[in-house]
């Protein structure tokens, strides 16, 4: 009862792989490279706000590192260990990369605070502004990468590293502006004052990418996801194919499983049931673009729906067929049928 479906955005799974290798492995090299250009700068400057980012910095690289792993071991294929694969340890990088910014959030601010009770002290300020300036450029440039490319291929532990390169990106302007402040003023507590907004918003930013990991390893309801499946059940449904109910999906890495129960005539035969559901799965597998698998259990009309069931010259039609109201969520979602 398996069928696979297109790869998101019509890559082919192998297509994927190597995009996902690609796209993290550029992240590693340019946090990298980026990390000791801040660090550079802070030596420099002395600046707290420059040593937030750096801090910031150092989570990239680390979760970068992680999340390569992690992305090599989600492609491994199912085995007897692991019958729905091993695409969860993307959201065990989510969370993980998620803890290191939340982490970094509390030196920062740390620091931050020792800064106000020994006094800041600013050297080279053009310097360590136009190191910002740029490390910030590249940045915005490889988060807005990262993300399209989890988006294209379905992986989290992408969007994940995208956001968070993205957010380091809003720090870099951050330190800018603190910086400037401190140019123009003459006034060093603008710079542990950028720190430590900079610490405050990394905290927020690690809070949400640790929840949103978590709702996945706890198989939380993708609305957005069952809405498209919902839409692919509706637009490839055929006579014979009455209603759908007990929708569950969740996502193992790039692979989506769904499983649902579908309401079919009782007459059918064993056979007639097995080849009609198998062509509704790889339909609604194209429809949806879902990369992955659907199990379907069937159910016996009983004789109840025939007010919205299609089948011509039903044997055992009890009422005449009046219309297919389009499925809903909710009736998707509910375990038993709705009347």
């Amino acid at each position: 009862m398996i069928s696979h479906g297109d790869a998101p955005a019509a890559l082919d799974a192998e297509a994927a792989n190597r995009l996902r290798i690609r796209a993290i492995s550029i992240s590693l090299v340019v946090g990298g490279l980026l990390l000791g250009v801040k660090y550079v700068a802070y030596l420099a400057t002395g600046s707290a706000a420059i040593l937030s980012d750096a801090l910031e910095s150092i989570t990239n690289v680390v979760g970068a590192t992680f999340a390569l792993g992690g992305v090599l071991f989600a492609r491994r294929p199912a085995d007897a260990g692991h019958p729905y694969g091993h695409g969860k340890i993307e959201y065990m990088s989510a969370v993980f990369e998620g803890g290191l910014i939340s982490f970094a959030s509390v030196l920062i601010i740390w620091f931050a605070i020792q800064e106000f009770v020994v006094g800041a002290q600013v050297e080279k300020l053009d310097f360590g502004l136009l190191l910002s300036v740029g490390a910030g450029l590249v940045n915005l440039g490889l988060g807005m990468y990262l993300v399209r490319a989890g988006e294209k291929t379905g992986s989290i532990t992408l969007i994940a590293d995208g956001r968070h390169v993205l957010s380091d990106f809003k720090t870099s302007i951050g330190v800018v502006v603190g910086l400037g402040l401190v140019r123009v003023t003459g006034m060093a507590v603008f710079d542990p004052l950028t720190a430590l907004a900079v610490g405050l918003n990394l905290g927020w930013t690690g809070a949400a990418l640790v929840r949103h990991g978590a709702g996945g390893l706890l198989d939380e309801e993708d609305t957005e996801l069952l809405e498209r499946i919902v839409a692919a059940f509706d637009s490839s449904a055929f006579p014979g194919i009455i209603r759908v109910h007990h929708l569950r999906a969740i996502r193992s890495g790039a692979v989506t499983h769904v499983d649902a129960h579908l309401i079919v005539p009782e007459y059918w035969t064993v056979e007639t049931a097995h080849e009609a559901v198998n062509a509704f799965e790889a339909a609604v597998l194209r429809a949806g673009s879902v990369d992955g698998e659907i199990v379907f259990h069937t159910d016996p009309c009983r004789r109840e729906p025939c007010r919205v069931c299609d089948v011509a010259d039903c044997p055992i039609r009890r009422f005449p067929f009046e219309s297919r109201p389009p499925l809903t969520l909710e009736e998707a979602r509910s375990i038993e049928p709705l009347a």
